[in-house]
């Protein structure tokens, strides 16, 4: 397999995926903690730094960029100074940020993590949520039908702050359907029912078990909710991610694997699912399989836990990682 699995990633400059979705600018703020405050139990972190870095859907577009794939972005940003730093962070990294539309009314969205020592102390988050306005949904649908011809893949990356809502996905995924396009899901869970008939979704355990409404209490029980949301919407697939116990594929054909995880140590689990979806759809649109998909997704993400703060696994990095395990 190791050699399959290089060959898939060998095609990933070839593959051109377009990610739809809800942009978020991560700011970490990096210190040390040495006392207690004396106003409250809490801990006085002294500041050494602080950066910058694409989160959300932003962040699946800069995996599938790191991975050596072609990252589109569509999406809505303020028009303020996170926005623009959004975009400068993107464009640094090779995304094409020329479906982005700007929002004069809303605030572009930002979660500030304050890390002392290798650990995460608190994460503020600034944004205003609910549907966006017909006129911006307008321009990104409008956005997709100009690429849908040229992409591979569509992303569909839903944080639940407006930017995927029933109308956007009944076309892009009426569109994705009539290109012959994978198109794959990162849920949230109050919107599993409008993903029905995609190629993939990629729920974590929690997600998956409250969208199926069966609680996951044993081995048979992720069994149970896999299947279920594989039949109910009617999908190709369902990856299911379960933290130190790896993922669990469920097929369309019947077929259930589990692919226990490769991660040595974990150091921060921030956006690894963003990576898993990156690499996920990235394998499929260079031709493999579902489950060769799954198991580049698990060394993938095995690589962006190891690592403190939003995360990347580059193509060289994931190269590696197959080469040492095999």
């Amino acid at each position: 397999m190791k050699t399959r699995l290089k060959s898939i990633i060998q095609k990933f400059h070839k593959a051109k995926i377009l990610v739809v979705g809800d942009l978020i600018l991560d700011e970490f703020i990096w210190g040390k903690v040495e006392r207690i405050s004396p106003e409250a139990p809490v801990p006085v972190v002294w500041v050494n730094s602080e950066s910058f870095m694409p989160g959300g859907a932003s962040n699946v577009a800069n995996n599938i960029a790191a991975l050596g794939g072609k990252g589109i972005i569509a999406g809505i940003i303020g028009d303020d100074r996170n926005g623009k730093l959004l975009i400068g962070e993107l464009e640094k990294r090779n995304v094409d940020t020329s479906g982005v539309v700007i929002d004069a009314e809303r605030p572009t969205t930002l979660k500030t993590r304050i890390i002392a020592h290798h650990q995460q102390v608190v994460r503020v988050d600034r944004e205003k949520s609910g549907a966006i306005e017909d006129n911006l949904l307008e321009q990104i649908l409008c956005f997709v039908r100009e690429k849908i011809a040229v992409i591979d893949a569509i992303v569909i990356e839903d944080y639940g702050k407006g930017v995927v809502i029933p109308r956007l996905l009944a076309e892009v995924i009426s569109l994705a359907k009539k290109h012959k396009k994978i198109i794959t899901v990162d849920p949230k869970v109050s919107h599993f029912s409008y993903y029905r008939g995609v190629t993939a979704i990629t729920p974590n355990e929690q997600e998956a078990q409250s969208a199926a409404g069966v609680k996951i209490q044993d081995d048979g029980g992720i069994n149970k909710v896999g299947k279920k949301l594989l039949k109910e919407l009617e999908l190709d697939s369902v990856l299911i991610t379960l933290g130190e116990n790896g993922m669990r594929l469920f097929e369309k054909k019947g077929t259930v694997t589990h692919i226990p995880t490769v991660a040595q140590e974990v150091f921060d689990v921030s956006g690894a699912g963003d990576t898993v979806i990156a690499a996920f759809t990235l394998a499929l649109a260079s031709g493999a399989t579902k489950l060769e998909a799954a198991h580049l997704a698990n060394f993938a993400a095995g690589i962006v836990v190891s690592k403190v703060g939003t995360a990347v696994s580059t193509r060289e990095e994931l190269l590696d990682k197959i080469d040492n395990k095999g």
